[in-house]
């Protein structure tokens, strides 16, 4: 029996075009997606990896030659025409040349750390085993020969050897055993200056605030002056003895130095406590590189930024952004949860009903930006200078809720995501079915009995699905927390061993602003990139963490009510 076949016509009506044009274009959603995060792993994680440093001769035509140290960065195509404009002598015959980008690092020397070379007139290119990069506090990447290492100025070991010799090993032993040194010393101040005299400028702040307080109150008595006077004494006593052990510790850190041949030949003598790393990728094997690797990239998350916030690491923000997520889920689910229970189970269905429920709809498409000049208006200049003029007068003209902060910040992003709750929670709350609650009620249980024991928690996937969606909204979210309390670069974080320990008034760093502060304010563009890429797609693996979270809570309470949907 032979089949009919179908016409186009037919085709068409039978819906099958459509089903296929619907998977389409999922796949390429998905394929866009999936290319998209993968160019941002690459160029992001890539940046961690110990690059091998080239060492070559390079001479333009009609330009005396020199000697060029640097990593290869990437190399691109340009067509010769153009370099002619610039002023290059290129032969004619040559339509393309490639062009790479090299970082020379060296900044303090040269000016600039990265610059372009033509492959064509790189000669004599050899990647020597002495050659080291070291990763500086200030002035980024160091590339040159170790020479000699000092002590209290004078020299301990020194080579004059570019081959990896005893005498040069030796040396580079000593100036690693210089580093863990120094990095040791470092993390000692850092704890003295950051916690201990952080401790003490605290509790004096405290002092100066309830003095002041009681001098309002009239009620700064002189023996009430003298109690603050001794408190005030012991911690001054206290930071003499934190301010003593930080001058033997500086001058210990920088008892050390050592001395560097860089690429234009030049020497120079530098601290040994300006180094954070330093490392011979060029002798390095591959497991000795993933090692390196794992250990920036640990450091990458959990370190502080530093260098203009292009080098170092981003744990400030993932705190600040973690922590500003949790403080706004807190806050905008039972408010959302309540505006829907209102809405659905109690408000008559009238009128003023569906007119509220076209505003939260709209609210929903509001820009950002518009809820950040509303937080900043309302609730900083508003809200927060009535709380400062009520809870702490002692602190003005300082404000102390008066200005961006975190509190601000989750409330702001509380407001702009409360729609979206509201929405999501109606909708689970619609789909309970009726003779759920009629048979509730018939078993003698109130209305209010019935709501909290059975038709919320049957309702809880849904008001699961509104706080993901939420919490995939706010995290990254720039615009508004420009204006209610992001920051470039926060000192301290926002919890910490102080009272009252979680400082809601203080002003904290977000990834999403420093994707944007890196890629667009940053000084040292080239720099900056890789980081770009590595922290969006950190920003990304947050969110993506978070919302797996919210996604198992919610997959768990569908499981444990189901029986009741039944």
């Amino acid at each position: 029996m032979k089949m009919k076949k179908k016409s186009v016509s037919e085709w068409v009506k039978s819906g099958d075009p459509w089903v296929w044009l619907n998977a389409g274009a999922v796949a390429i959603s998905v394929i866009m997606v999936v290319g998209l995060l993968l160019l941002i792993a690459v160029r992001g994680l890539g940046h961690f990896w110990p690059a091998d440093v080239v060492e070559a001769n390079y001479a333009l035509p009609g330009q005396p030659a020199y000697n060029i140290v640097a990593e290869r960065v990437e190399s691109v195509e340009v067509p010769a025409a153009q370099l002619r404009e610039a002023g290059i002598n290129i032969p004619d015959e040559h339509e393309l040349m490639q062009r790479t980008l090299m970082k020379t690092g060296n900044r303090d020397v040269y000016g600039a750390d990265f610059r372009w070379v033509l492959d064509e007139y790189l000669t004599d290119s050899k990647r020597p085993e002495m050659l080291f990069t070291a990763e500086r506090h200030e002035w980024g990447n160091l590339y040159g020969y170790l020479k000699a290492v000092k002590e209290n100025g004078q020299i301990v070991s020194e080579t004059a050897d570019l081959e990896p010799t005893d005498s040069a090993l030796a040396t580079w032993q000593v100036f690693e055993k210089s580093i863990d040194r120094a990095a040791r010393i470092h993390e000692e101040i850092k704890k003295i200056e950051k916690t201990d005299i952080g401790r003490i400028n605290y509790g004096l702040e405290r002092i100066r605030l309830k003095q002041r307080s009681l001098e309002l109150e009239g009620k700064l008595t002189p023996a009430a002056e003298a109690d603050l006077a001794a408190e005030r004494s012991q911690y001054d006593e206290e930071y003499k003895g934190l301010q003593q052990s930080l001058i033997d510790l500086y001058g210990e850190i920088n008892r050390d130095s050592f001395i560097v041949q860089v690429m234009d030949g030049s020497v120079h003598e530098i601290a040994v406590a300006k180094i954070v790393h330093a490392y011979r990728a060029n002798a390095m094997g591959v497991p000795e590189k993933i090692g390196f690797y794992f250990v920036k990239l640990w450091e990458f998350l959990t370190a502080e930024p530093r260098e203009a916030n292009t080098e170092g690491g981003v744990f400030p923000a993932i705190f600040g952004t973690v922590m500003m997520v949790l403080l706004m889920t807190v806050l905008v689910t039972p408010f959302g949860v309540v505006a829907a229970v209102y809405l659905r189970e109690y408000a008559s269905q009238g009128w003023v009903t569906r007119i509220i429920r076209i505003a939260v709809n709209n609210l929903a498409g509001v820009p950002s930006i518009v809820y950040g000049v509303f937080g900043l208006g309302f609730f900083i200049y508003f809200l927060g200078s009535g709380i400062d003029q009520a809870f702490f007068p002692e602190a003005l003209p300082s404000p102390t809720f008066g200005t961006g902060g975190l509190m601000w910040a989750s409330v702001t992003l509380a407001l702009l995501t409360l729609p979206v709750v509201i929405v999501a929670t109606e909708e689970g709350l619609a789909r309970i079915p009726r003779n759920v609650r009629e048979g509730s009620l018939a078993l003698g249980a109130t209305k209010a009995e019935t709501l909290w024991r059975v038709v919320l928690p049957m309702a809880s996937p849904a008001i699961m699905t509104g706080v993901i969606l939420a919490v995939a909204r706010a995290a990254g979210e720039v615009a508004p927390l420009m204006l209610v309390g992001v920051v470039k670069l926060a000192p301290s974080l926002p919890l910490d061993g102080n009272y009252p320990y979680i400082h809601l008034d203080q002003k904290f760093m977000h990834l999403g602003f420093h994707i944007y502060d890196v890629g667009f304010q940053s000084p040292n563009v080239e720099a900056a990139r890789p980081l770009v890429y590595a922290t969006a797609l950190l920003l990304v693996i947050v969110i993506a963490l978070l919302n797996l979270s919210a996604v198992t809570i919610r997959n768990h309470l569908r499981e444990k009510y189901k029986s009741l949907e039944m």
